[in-house]
């Protein structure tokens, strides 16, 4: 578990860092669904949203799982190191974006859209949101939501080779996303204002492009961890 602390924590930033994309993503979603909770129910909206992001959050961790057990196939195989390489490649295309300097990215979103095509319409079934199950079952359906910023931190959690270790790192990828996402259902401007600043975005697409060239395989891991 301790070796697996500096990934876990790795996988907490990524999630905070991508708090932009999140809010193009979901900031939308989050507002419509704050606006959807009745009136008689806007005491409980933190309840609400927490509940929301729960399942958002499990649907994280169970597609780290599920994709976890073909990285665990492979891991004893050649394409291990090409798994390991794509994952690279495609932090750097996050870092790339979240910084805006290249939007690419956004074209794997296409992979997501036709498995969304048959889940989009169950969402509606638990709108208006009018209880916490409710919340939980919308959160759980949206988290398979098409979105470039989860796929690349996925196959990189996928990478690992370990299903357990895989459903972790995103879990404590989704939890990193936590904080702007309820910030942006309560309407929290001075946070959402903060991270669309420019410099914010380019300090944080840095580091994300510093995560990927460090994924890369390569002898600069072995000097890192030995220091």
């Amino acid at each position: 578990m301790l070796e697996l602390a500096p990934l876990l924590l790795s996988a907490l930033i990524l999630g905070l860092l991508g708090g932009g994309h999140c809010l193009g993503m979901c900031g939308g979603l989050m507002g419509a669904l704050t606006l959807a909770i009745p009136v008689e129910q806007r005491a409980q909206r933190l309840q609400l949203l927490l509940a929301y992001n729960v399942g958002r959050i499990f649907s994280y961790t169970l597609a780290g799982l599920l994709l976890g057990m073909a990285g665990w196939a492979l891991a004893s195989s050649p394409a291990a190191m090409l798994l390991r390489v794509v994952a690279a490649l495609l932090l750097i295309a996050m870092g790339l974006y979240l910084a805006g300097w290249w939007s690419g990215l956004t074209r794997i979103e296409a992979l997501g859209r036709g498995l969304w095509r048959y889940i989009q319409p169950l969402t509606r079934r638990f709108m208006p949101v009018t209880s916490l199950l409710r919340a939980l079952f919308l959160g759980g359906l949206w988290g398979w939501l098409p979105c470039g910023l989860v796929y690349s931190t996925l196959l990189w959690a996928a990478s690992q080779g370990d299903a357990l270790d895989s459903a972790a790192l995103m879990l404590a990828f989704g939890i990193g996303t936590l904080p702007v996402l309820l910030a942006t259902g309560m309407a929290a401007e001075h946070v959402t204002a903060l991270l669309r600043k420019q410099g914010v975005r380019m300090a944080g697409g840095l580091l994300v492009i510093l995560f990927g060239l460090w994924t890369l395989p390569g002898p600069h891991q072995h000097w890192l961890m030995g220091h």
